[in-house]
């Protein structure tokens, strides 16, 4: 699977049991990324996509489920338990530190960064992009 995560500088994914940012421009280029495949999400990010709804599909179940090509937008789980079976990790960055209450704990030693983009965001002047393949 590919998990695609946004985290600020010390991998934080949520605060106060809230997310980071709610920045449309990165939601738009997840679907960008993704290219018309449809992205699996839990049902709490559904809101993020509220206007993409055919580009999504929402399921509480949707990481133990996922298959080899799902691509899955993960914002309120650690991918850590799932490492064996993503094979491909987009991290969004915000490039700020955030208190957080949740963090990736997903190791990246045993992926390799193939790609960096950076972009201006609704929310943040800079996020950066980066794509990394399994060793």
């Amino acid at each position: 699977m590919t998990a695609v995560i946004c985290i600020d500088n010390n991998s934080g994914m949520m605060f106060n049991h809230r997310r980071q940012s709610r920045d449309s421009v990165v939601i738009q280029d997840v679907l960008s990324f993704a290219d018309g495949k449809t992205v699996r999400i839990h049902t709490y990010s559904a809101p993020l996509f509220a206007q993409y709804p055919d580009s999504v599909c929402a399921d509480d179940d949707y990481l133990s489920t996922a298959g080899e090509d799902d691509i899955c937008f993960i914002e309120n789980a650690d991918p850590a338990p799932y490492a064996d079976r993503i094979s491909r990790l987009v991290l969004y960055r915000w490039n700020r530190t955030y208190p957080a209450d949740r963090r990736m704990t997903l190791g990246l030693s045993t992926y390799t960064l193939t790609e960096t983009k950076e972009f201006a965001g609704s929310s943040h002047e800079k996020i950066t992009r980066e794509v990394y393949v399994k060793c």
